[in-house]
């Protein structure tokens, strides 16, 4: 493939099939190069194509083997138009999925039928397995399924799998969820890249939401479905099944039937249960016979009273109109004038009138959800149960009500006033920390926040909680932060939102930064000016002055249009905003042809050298400096053989470990040098600490003059924006700080191209800096 073909290609692909493009045999090119040499070695007449099973265009592919950044797949020249949209790794998850599946039940000895399944969003949304021995199916859904669309997936399975439909998920979502809560574990499906294999895990999680990963080589098909050793030990253990149910509310009144015993053989029946006939008249409403579901310790209520059951109480219910009992938590026998009352009883004749008296309520009875057991929560004990909870939300990714916390207490949420809420928040999210999302955030009223969530806010001290017009926005950004801290698995989280109020950049910094002008045009998202700018930025310096104009007319003008920098008041770059996108690919591709056909001059270039030899020869110095020690390191580091142990001097230990400083620089080095951003949760992973990084970033960049860049402008938060310190970074570097976040933005993405000129293979001209020095 040419230069100019590798340059317009971005169809690059890391999986593909084997041998044809309807081919549905996998396989991950090795990333590595010399891992692909192996590869290529093992399997010499291997042919990849981009298939069809993989929502591909069909077109023959080929290895692309590289040193300095990662092997992939390239589309043939003569390939059709491709829109394949998944091309990493994972893409081809639902292939391995399926040979895995093959292998499993011909290591079993059994039939089956193994087929990929597009709901909608490409052929590997869903893998499903029908085992006609059991007449099961066993779905792998691997897109995101909520509940309404799993409900309507179910309901199309079930008439195919008589003997039942097992579930594997690759995400947690509100389905996973319910099935936690009905069979007390669900499946979970992950895959590991090994070599060109994506070898499949099962998780089987239970409900303390821990999770047991089996090779699926190692995972059984019984009559029950997909099994594995942890699935058979939670079917002996597991709990009660728990019922669907919901709250009624206003309390009831009942009577125990005199002639009925109590219900035994129904699926509402427990061992920790008492279920019995009861004349139950709820508040307003007639009198019904219906079934109760009660405490079982304590002595059983008695026919010859009436019984008053405050609150707490739901009506379980069984699919399909099977049935339905109410739950009854806790009650108090009535007196005889209150029972009087209710016209369930009648006093004995004879007897005097009965008045109307409060006796003094009985301890309540109010077990626990899943023991049965009675309790009483003290304020800590409630606080550490919504730490939990609070918790559980987050990590499926949901919000939830004060009406559902109250009753994963056992208690409603009339009984909580607003004040005992507010102070049951703030102890849960107390102490405030910036590494800990506020999960109070979580709980909503109606569709948006808490209306007194800027009072809690207030009392953990965020500032200007109480009074901002922004808390809705806050309080959604603090949801994202949940999520991601206890999501499964975790993620960095991006910066709280400040809530400060927003006040003007000051006149004289915006000239002094912006060259008189701010203004950015709306972000344009245009693949082919976006792809000619990319060519363009990644040319060698032309020795021709005037195609070098050429080419940095053509780069400012499209990246104006493109709204990647502003038109600094200039008359040309205004103008540049206004042209057409045709304009603008027709004048990057000129300056393309321009580099490539242009030679330059017997006489210019040694005066153009002469011109050009003192600019930037700091940066140039500085570059070298670090890249030499860099190389020089990784040199001596690949010269050391592996098993010798290296000499110590005499005067003191050899220590080959580089420092912080020297590591995070040689890396951020490596960053600008190939274009590209680096999140910190990256850089956490190779052992560099939030404060840490704050402290390194700062060293890194000290001494800073016009014509070095920051290279601390190229660590992003996990969302891809600036680091929640990047204005502390600008102060200790002297540098004058925005007040505005529009105004950082401009700042740091420029710092950023800086960079990437600076240090790119061949250094171009840095574009200015934007913001001053202080003084």
């Amino acid at each position: 493939m040419s230069t100019t073909q590798q340059i317009l290609d971005h169809r690059r692909v890391q999986t593909a099939v084997i041998g044809h493009k309807n081919s549905d045999h996998p396989v991950i090119l090795p990333m590595d190069a010399h891992e692909l040499d192996l590869w290529r070695q093992a399997h010499p007449a291997y042919s990849y194509w981009c298939g069809h099973q993989l929502g591909g265009c069909g077109g023959e592919l080929s290895g692309r083997r590289y040193t300095e950044k990662v092997c992939h797949f390239a589309h043939h020249p003569s390939a059709p138009v491709c829109h394949r949209t998944a091309n990493g790794d994972s893409s081809a998850d639902h292939l391995f999925i399926k040979r895995g599946m093959r292998r499993l039940l011909s290591k079993q000895n059994l039939r089956g039928d193994v087929q990929i399944r597009d709901l909608g969003t490409g052929p590997g949304d869903a893998v499903d397995v029908h085992l006609p021995h059991t007449s099961r199916i066993i779905r792998f859904q691997l897109n995101h399924c909520d509940y309404p669309a799993w409900r309507r997936h179910d309901d199309a399975l079930r008439p195919q799998g008589a003997g039942g439909v097992d579930w594997v998920f690759k995400t947690d979502g509100p389905a996973t969820r319910e099935l936690l809560d009905r069979d007390a574990y669900f499946l979970r499906v992950r895959l590991e890249t090994v070599g060109g294999e994506r070898r499949v895990h099962i998780g089987t999680e239970a409900r303390d939401h821990s999770v047991i990963w089996t090779p699926l080589g190692d995972c059984t098909l019984t009559s029950t479905g997909l099994s594995t050793p942890r699935v058979e030990t939670i079917r002996t253990s597991r709990p009660r099944l728990k019922l669907p149910s919901f709250p009624l509310a206003g309390g009831l009144v009942f009577r125990p039937a005199d002639e009925c015993e109590a219900l035994k053989d129904t699926l509402f029946a427990a061992p920790d249960r008492r279920l019995i006939t009861a004349d139950v008249r709820p508040v307003d409403s007639p009198v019904v016979r219906a079934a109760l579901s009660l405490p079982a310790d304590g002595d059983p209520p008695s026919a010859d009273h009436v019984y008053g059951v405050p609150d707490s109480t739901r009506m379980l219910v069984l699919e399909d109109g099977q049935g339905w009992v109410v739950e009854v938590n806790r009650y108090r026998r009535l007196n005889a004038g209150e029972a009087e009352l209710t016209g369930l009883w009648t006093p004995p004749r004879g007897a005097p009138p009965s008045p109307v008296t409060a006796e003094p309520d009985p301890a309540p009875v109010m077990p626990a959800h899943s023991t049965g057991k009675a309790r009483f929560l003290t304020h800590a004990d409630m606080v550490m149960e919504l730490r939990t909870a609070l918790a559980g939300f987050a990590r499926l990714g949901v919000t939830t009500t004060w009406e559902d916390l109250a009753y994963r207490l056992g208690i409603t949420a009339s009984q909580l006033s607003d004040a005992e809420r507010r102070d049951l928040l703030v102890d849960v999210d107390s102490p405030l920390s910036d590494y800990l999302p506020v999960r109070s955030a979580l709980v909503l009223d109606g569709d948006g926040p808490l209306p007194y969530l800027g009072e809690i806010l207030q009392r953990l001290g965020v500032p200007y909680a109480k009074s901002s017009t922004r808390l809705r926005q806050w309080a959604a950004v603090e949801r994202e932060r949940a999520y991601a801290a206890f999501g499964q698995p975790s993620r960095a989280m991006e910066p709280r939102l400040d809530l400060t109020p927003a006040r003007p950049v000051p006149e004289n910094l915006v000239k002094k930064a912006f060259s008189g002008s701010t203004a950015l045009l709306t972000r344009r998202d245009d693949p082919r000016v976006s792809e000619l700018l990319t060519a363009l930025r990644r040319l060698k310096r032309h020795p021709v002055q005037a195609v070098r104009q050429q080419i940095n007319t053509a780069v400012h003008g499209a990246s104006v249009w493109l709204g990647q920098q502003p038109t600094g008041g200039k008359p040309e770059w205004i103008k540049a905003a206004g042209q057409s996108r045709d304009h603008h690919i027709r004048v990057l591709e000129q300056a393309l042809i321009a580099h490539r056909t242009s030679t330059p001059t017997s006489s210019a270039p040694t005066a153009q050298r002469k011109q050009k030899k003192g600019q930037n020869s700091s940066l140039r110095k500085l570059q070298d400096e670090f890249l030499a020690r860099f190389e020089a390191q990784q040199n001596a580091a690949k010269a050391q053989p592996r098993t010798s142990v290296p000499p110590q001097s005499s005067s003191a230990p050899h220590n080959t470990t580089p420092r912080p400083l020297d590591q995070l620089t040689r890396e951020l080095i490596r960053v600008a040098a190939q274009g590209q951003t680096i999140s910190m949760a990256e850089l956490e992973d190779s052992g560099i600490t939030p404060a840490g990084l704050r402290k390194w970033l700062a060293r890194i960049d000290r001494g800073l003059t016009a014509d070095t860049p920051m290279l601390s402008a190229l660590v992003t938060t996990q969302a891809g924006g600036p680091v929640p310190f990047f204005r502390a970074v600008l102060t200790q570097l002297g540098l004058a700080v925005p007040q505005t976040d529009e105004a950082l933005m401009v700042i740091w993405h420029r710092e950023q191209e800086r960079a990437h000129a600076a240090y790119a293979n061949h250094p171009r001209e840095l574009p200015p800096r934007l913001v001053p020095l202080v003084g």
